[in-house]
């Protein structure tokens, strides 16, 4: 926080958990605002999730590998990047190697950090942490009990005329594809390392 943001910050009072169920929670605070003012904040408490853009280079043309998911608060099937919830204190590395085996049975050679975004700052803790993978291995998907995913892969042009149609309405893989395609115009740099290290972030 930069020290000349004062007179943006609100600072909470006190704070309860209105609803707790599993791995999300409904809070509910009440904050002194910067002109002294009071308010309330009602926000979703997550732990966070990771996605990977999986990139499959096994011919004369690189393709990305994504999942067809239906989510059903939006009720519909989604093109997405795998992606998974972070278990409390998971490290997001392995949570992204857990993932996107579980999903698509792929096992990475190299995986390099991308950002961590705020998905829904308005409303929700979360933070969506985006890492690359490369030097894809086949093998059997893992889903979890109850979970239906379709794998499939793409060019990065095809994904590419999806966005541009509107036909891509998941934002982090709207974020994955543009860092992708920064980090491909040299405009972004990727570190990359070993698939068996783990991250601290």
């Amino acid at each position: 926080m930069a020290a000349d943001d004062k007179h943006l910050i609100e600072r909470a009072t006190g704070e309860s958990t209105v609803l707790h169920r599993g791995w999300i929670e409904l809070r509910k605070d009440t904050v002194v605002l910067p002109d002294g003012n009071l308010a309330t904040r009602e926000y979703l408490g997550h732990s966070g999730a990771v996605a990977v853009v999986p990139l499959l280079d096994d011919g004369t043309e690189m393709r990305l590998v994504l999942v067809r998911q239906y989510r059903y608060p939006v009720q519909k099937v989604l093109l997405e990047f795998p992606a998974g919830k972070l278990e409390p204190g998971e490290d997001a590395l392995l949570c992204g190697q857990r993932e996107l085996q579980e999903e698509t049975g792929y096992v990475a050679r190299e995986w390099a950090f991308g950002g961590e975004i705020h998905n829904a700052a308005a409303y929700s803790t979360e933070s969506i942490w985006i890492w690359f993978a490369r030097g894809l291995q086949p093998g059997p998907a893992r889903p979890d009990s109850g979970e239906f995913v379709e794998t499939v892969t793409m060019t990065l042009a095809e994904l590419d005329a999806l966005c541009d149609r509107g036909e891509l309405p998941d934002v982090k893989t709207q974020i994955g594809l543009h860092w992708l395609q920064r980090w491909q115009a040299g405009k972004m740099s990727l570190t990359w390392q070993s698939g068996t290290a783990a991250a601290s972030l």
